[in-house]
């Protein structure tokens, strides 16, 4: 057979279609959301998508099939001002690129990529070529700057051409200039086009959380690539809905993968959770904050299981002023007695980020004919009134 380039060519820039999503469904989340659950909820950041698909038939590395994209987050949209930033590893077999300066200087000071596994290269090159188009940077001395641009991945070589590297450059470019804030578009888009998670469809999520006015009123937004998990884990609100469908479409995979990625008990693949406020954290503050993203991915069924890169990075948008090279600045923090309010948030809005890519998935045809199916949404609801776990 030959690969027919033709019988499927797509490639677009994401645009919020979706009308229902988990909650809208019944889905019972604890918690108050922004007006868009979404990490957009966080005053000034945007994220933009570009989905890349082409192609269909058996694998022609460096040709197709292609089943990916990038996704991009931008903390204060095209102004260039660093923010306050940390992150955290629950299992590392994964790449999230500029993590060191983070740890050291505390501050993130480039947009956020996440895209696949053999892209992270490409992606952070065209990043840095982007920031230098649009004077996205602080010269220290004339023309002179640096910057280490954060890029983030999970591995979509189950559906798509993955060696064949297809993100390129204009596609990065695409993704940071369409940058937007209100809805984000869910499931098998941007960077999460390839992936799959808990054996159904994943890819990107999001949600959001505004905590009590008590405590500030502030806005937590979260961000996921899902592309994790075994299908019994999968637990939606409570409810082990993964084992209630352990055998109903399951990934129809090849002989060579079929071991792995079918049986229902098995974790494969990765996570990456991108945390935004607008509550003044101190780095030490936000180091605390993605501690506790792992927390709310283990209330939907992951474990960090060994083969899975669970990848979490948390900025706050406060204290816009605070990154500086030549002088002293002042800045404002939230008191330690008020962080639960902060860690209930994160866990709240995490959790229902990844149900979300979820219930965004469509069923998608890779590689060979490699297929994940969409979750059975009126069985999942089915199984969430057996439990008497639905709002309808």
């Amino acid at each position: 057979m030959k690969l027919t380039l033709l019988f499927l060519l797509f490639v677009s820039v994401s645009s919020f279609a979706q009308t229902k999503r988990a909650r809208d469904y019944g889905i019972p989340f604890d918690g108050i959301t922004g007006k868009y659950n979404a990490i957009t909820d966080v005053t000034g950041v945007t994220v933009g998508q570009v989905t890349i698909i082409k192609g269909d038939g058996p694998l022609i590395k460096d040709k197709g099939p292609i089943r990916t994209g990038v996704t991009a987050i931008l903390p204060r949209g095209k102004d260039y001002a660093p923010c306050y930033a940390n992150w955290y590893t629950l299992n590392g077999n994964g790449d999230m690129t500029g993590t060191h300066w983070i740890t050291e200087s505390g501050f993130l000071e480039t947009p956020i990529l996440i895209t696949n596994t053999g892209n992270v290269g490409t992606v952070r090159d065209a990043t840095w070529k982007w920031m230098n188009d649009n004077h996205y940077y602080k010269s220290f001395m004339g023309d002179y700057w640096y910057a280490y641009p954060v890029v983030a991945e999970t591995y979509d070589g189950l559906l798509n051409d993955i060696n064949g590297q297809h993100v390129k450059k204009d596609d990065v470019y695409t993704a940071l200039i369409s940058a937007k804030s209100g809805p984000v578009d869910e499931g098998g888009v941007g960077g999460g086009t390839g992936m799959m998670c808990y054996g159904f469809k994943g890819g990107i999520g999001t949600s959001s959380r505004i905590i009590s006015r008590e405590f500030g009123g502030y806005t937590v937004g979260v961000l996921v690539q899902a592309n994790h998990g075994g299908r019994t884990q999968l637990t939606i609100s409570g409810v082990p809905v993964g084992k209630e469908l352990k055998d109903t479409l399951l990934p129809k995979f090849d002989d060579a993968l079929s071991s792995i990625a079918i049986k229902p008990e098995n974790e494969v693949g990765s996570i990456i959770i991108i945390l935004a406020t607008d509550a003044p954290l101190l780095p030490d503050q936000l180091k605390r904050i993605a501690k506790r993203i792992p927390l709310g991915l283990t209330r939907t069924g992951g474990i960090g299981g060994n083969g899975s890169g669970d990848i979490f990075l948390a900025f706050s948008t406060a204290n816009k002023n605070a990154f500086s090279t030549d002088k002293e600045e002042q800045v404002t923090t939230m008191p330690n007695e008020f962080m639960n309010a902060l860690f209930t948030a994160t866990v709240q809005a995490t959790e229902e980020a990844i149900i979300n890519a979820l219930f965004a998935g469509k069923t998608l045809v890779g590689i060979n004919g490699h297929t994940v199916y969409g979750m059975p949404v009126e069985s999942v609801l089915k199984i969430m009134k057996k439990y008497n776990r639905l709002n309808k």
